[in-house]
């Protein structure tokens, strides 16, 4: 009879349990943080974390994954000439044999390609010239029905080159493509913990918050020029107000960020090789408004084949002495194409790179004019498509002009390189460890309370709570790194200590005078005093040490918020339904 009146106890209590308001919220917030984690138990496959520019991969149309695409979505190579590629070293064992203009399959979870290696040429240049005729596109104007629109037409040219000759080395050139271990959730894992290189710098004098942007935009389109998307770049402060910019880089390595980011910034235009005028130094202004900047309204959208083509211009001013010389490059170059452009081009290199080129006016030759126009266009199946398209390459265009414009020195702070070993290590040591923790605390609340319906809710919330953080982490794509995974145990453990407040609490009610909901409440009371001092305490760590310290700051915060409003009262709520009679 006692035997059945138990099992009714516990089957009402369960019952209550399961229908509690309290305890349907977070259930369904922990479905939530599944959804939002995606966990994979099997990720077939190796995923691509860059493809290199004007490489054999990117001819192929392998795409540049997006730094904002979620981990699990990333695209996956699963088979390279129908050999399955299961890991790091498969794809680096099978690439490493690869023999120059070699035929390559690849097949990836989202489409087919195939791509010819190709064979590093060496070009030695001889002590003599040449005559060689090239094709250049130019863009002409046409009137059609009444209306001028731009066509492109191919010309040919006569130039005097030196003369080279090219020898066969036998040795393939890299096929393009920067590859990593597939992840298995939509949890971002930082530098610490995926390995790649963390770099600080601090630029050589103050900036206004704008200039500062400005550098972060021009970084940004230096490093995508190379390859690099799998990136953060951010601005830091410390408590003195000195400013900083945080680099981190996953899977690359200290000698190639050390090169690309020491380097200043170097633009240059060029008139038939001879360097006309520099960015910083030269350019006055750049216009981004859209009085001056934008769709060309002359020249609007037009339809090439398939193809839609969208037309953008925007002004730059430029130093009269760079005016001056540009004047002088134009005086002596023909005309083509009826007499509508020069002869030669006006190219736009960035750090010895050229990344555009634009026609000059007839109307431009031997003139000191300090009002440029520069133009350009993009392109889309749709008009919508080409107008975007149009639009992004107008700021990228803008972004490589105003890199030169702001002349600013990036002083090398600290370089840090991780090796994804040792984060691998790192993240299986702190799991197993994670699982003891709570396993010990278990053991030890058991032993203090000599009660199960203590020990086990308390070790469920705890758990449930790190779920709510991951979720949270993936949701927002919050990169957790060891700072964030010390936030995380401190969250946990300031969550344990509450929870035993509770504890104490509720069990002080069954012999005192206070009712439940008093004792409760004296309890909370505690927890939230804790969890104000908690709060003011890791603010200013949010901007101390350069930002270093950002990410254990941050998921505190969170970790102890979650706990706060949605775990500790549920486990008021459940501790009350088990312990009262």
């Amino acid at each position: 009879m006692k035997e059945r009146q138990r099992n009714e106890k516990v089957k009402y209590k369960a019952k209550k349990i399961i229908k509690n308001a309290r305890v349907i919220i977070l259930l369904v917030l922990l479905a939530l943080a599944v959804v939002a984690i995606n966990p994979r138990p099997v990720a077939d496959g190796i995923a691509i974390r860059s493809i290199l520019t004007n490489s054999a991969a990117a001819e192929a149309d392998l795409q540049q994954p997006s730094p904002t695409k979620s981990p699990v979505n990333r695209e996956r190579i699963l088979e390279i000439n129908n050999r399955p590629i299961t890991s790091v070293e498969d794809y680096y064992d099978y690439v490493n044999t690869l023999k120059p203009n070699q035929s390559v399959q690849i097949k990836s979870n989202k489409g087919l390609y195939r791509l010819t290696t190709r064979e590093v040429i060496e070009i030695i240049e001889l002590n003599e010239t040449e005559t060689k005729t090239i094709e250049e596109v130019v863009t002409i104007n046409e009137t059609v029905n009444g209306s001028i629109i731009q066509k492109n037409k191919t010309v040919i040219k006569t130039i005097e080159a030196p003369k080279t000759i090219e020898v066969q080395t036998g040795i393939t050139e890299d096929i393009g493509i920067r590859i990593f271990k597939a992840p298995k959730t939509n949890i971002r894992k930082g530098l610490d913990l995926q390995g790649g290189t963390r770099v600080l710098l601090q630029p050589e004098v103050p900036l206004s918050p704008q200039d500062l942007q400005t550098l972060i935009d021009n970084m940004n389109e230096r490093l995508n020029v190379y390859g690099l998307s799998d990136l953060i770049i951010r601005d830091a402060s410390d408590l003195t107000g000195n400013q900083y910019i945080l680099v981190e880089i996953a899977g690359a390595n200290e000698e190639e960020i050390r090169e690309l980011l020491a380097k200043q910034g170097k633009f240059e235009a060029k008139i038939a090789n001879k360097t006309v005028f520099i960015g910083g130094k030269d350019i006055v202004f750049v216009c981004r408004a859209a009085d001056c900047a934008g769709i060309d309204p002359n020249a609007g959208c037009t339809q090439s084949g398939r193809d839609n083509v969208c037309r953008f211009r925007f002004s730059i001013t430029i130093t009269p002495e760079a005016a001056q010389r540009q004047a002088d490059a134009t005086r002596t170059l023909s005309l083509v194409d009826d007499g509508r452009y020069l002869s030669e081009p006006i190219e736009l290199h960035l750090d010895d790179t050229k990344v555009d080129e634009l026609n000059i006016g007839a109307d431009l030759q031997g003139s000191a004019t300090t009002e440029i126009q520069i133009s350009g266009s993009g392109i889309g199946l749709s008009q919508q498509e080409a107008i975007i398209n149009a639009l992004n390459n107008m700021k990228r265009l803008q972004t490589v002009l105003i890199t030169g414009s702001l002349p600013v020195k990036l002083d090398i702070v600290k370089i840090d390189a991780i090796s994804p070993l040792l984060g691998e290590e790192f993240l299986k040591n702190a799991f197993i460890a994670g699982l003891f923790a709570l396993i010990s605390v278990g053991i030890v609340v058991f032993i203090r309370y000599r009660k199960l319906v203590v020990a086990v809710p308390m070790v469920i919330i705890s758990i449930s709570e790190v779920m709510l953080l991951l979720g949270l982490a993936a949701l927002i794509g919050w990169n957790i790194d060891l700072a964030a995974v010390a936030g995380i145990i401190i969250a946990v453990g300031t969550g344990i200590d509450h929870q035993i407040v509770i504890t104490d609490e509720t069990l002080r009610g069954q012999q005192a005078i206070y009712n439940w909901r008093e004792r409760i409440k004296r309890a909370f009371f505690i927890i939230m005093a804790s969890y104000f001092t908690v709060l003011v305490a890791l603010i200013p760590l949010i901007f101390a040490g350069a930002g270093l310290l950002k990410g254990f700051a941050i998921t505190t915060i969170f970790g102890a918020s979650i706990g706060v409003f949605i775990s500790r009262p549920v486990f008021a709520r459940v501790i009350e339904i088990l312990l009262k009679d």
